[in-house]
């Protein structure tokens, strides 16, 4: 085929987001067949995944998914080399196309599972073909490092501007789900890092070790006074830290006249779980 039209190669980059210069060269290959010059394009990413794969991933990206019934979504972190592309529209596209699979699939038992999928849009491409997109185009290694899929009453979630960090919430209760106040929850989380919804659901060994830490502070600041005070002193700080570390318990960020359970309450919901995700956290 001596000459391949302009439309042909604009039809190609538009299926597969690949770069001007690779499409025409797949046109040319394939000879102006398109079907054909995708199947090349995917060989070639697949070489490109290949040859990045041991480079080191330490920047990325939270990618988020909250379905518009909004009652399960996904959390993802999606790993790549440097922050530029962390920061690239594809790379940003990708994790949140990775959590809208997660949302719709569920969370399989490994990365590796995971690209072996069919991609949920029904493409007929696999997850790993759909990664291989962005790999061929912004050529670094990218991987999936966590993945969460939460579901409920009321799903919410937040990811902070620069990626870094992402959180979903679930509510539970009558009241209907309010995008707007499960994203203000989520946003809360990243700011405050509750450690659980309630107080019930912190680890008593954590728990232990922080009457540790507030005994041994109130003995240094309550020095000679009676036991019974040092142990009260000891007590109150237990509670305050409590307080601060559930969720329910916790003075809501954009309205420190409530807490988080009572704007859940008055909406008709209660928290029922959270996850966070910050780029780069083991866990």
């Amino acid at each position: 085929m001596a000459e391949i039209p302009a439309q042909l190669v604009k039809q190609l980059r538009d299926r597969t987001n690949a770069p001007f210069g690779d499409c025409k060269a797949a046109l040319v290959e394939s000879n102006g067949d398109l079907d054909k010059a995708i199947e090349v394009l995917r060989k070639k990413n697949a070489a490109i995944q290949a040859k990045t794969s041991g480079r080191e991933a330490g920047e990325g990206r939270i990618g988020l998914f909250v379905s518009p019934c909004g009652k399960h979504g996904g959390l993802v972190e999606l790993r790549c080399e440097s922050a530029p592309v962390a920061k690239n529209e594809h790379f940003v596209s990708l994790a949140n196309d990775l959590a809208n699979h997660i949302a719709a699939k569920g969370v399989p038992a490994s990365a590796e599972e995971l690209l072996g999928q069919p991609h949920h849009s029904g493409s007929g491409r696999s997850v790993n073909e759909r990664v291989g997109e962005v790999v061929g185009l912004l050529r670094e290694n990218m991987k999936v490092a966590r993945m969460k899929r939460l579901e409920g009453s009321a799903v919410g979630g937040y990811v902070h501007h620069d990626g870094s960090v992402g959180v979903m919430v679930v509510a539970e209760g009558e009241g209907k789900p309010d995008p707007t106040l499960l994203r203000d929850i989520a946003m809360h989380i990243t700011a405050k890092l509750p450690v659980a919804v309630s107080r019930d659901e912190i680890p008593a060994e954590l728990i232990a070790k922080e009457k540790e830490i507030a005994k041994s502070q109130a003995q240094a600041s309550a020095a000679g006074k009676p036991a019974n005070i040092v142990e009260k002193i000891a007590e109150n700080r237990v509670n305050t830290w409590l307080k601060e570390s559930c969720l329910e318990e916790q003075t809501f960020v954009k309205d420190e006249t409530k807490t988080v359970g009572q704007l859940l309450k008055a909406a008709g919901l209660k928290a029922k779980s959270f996850v966070r995700f910050k780029v780069g956290e083991v866990g």
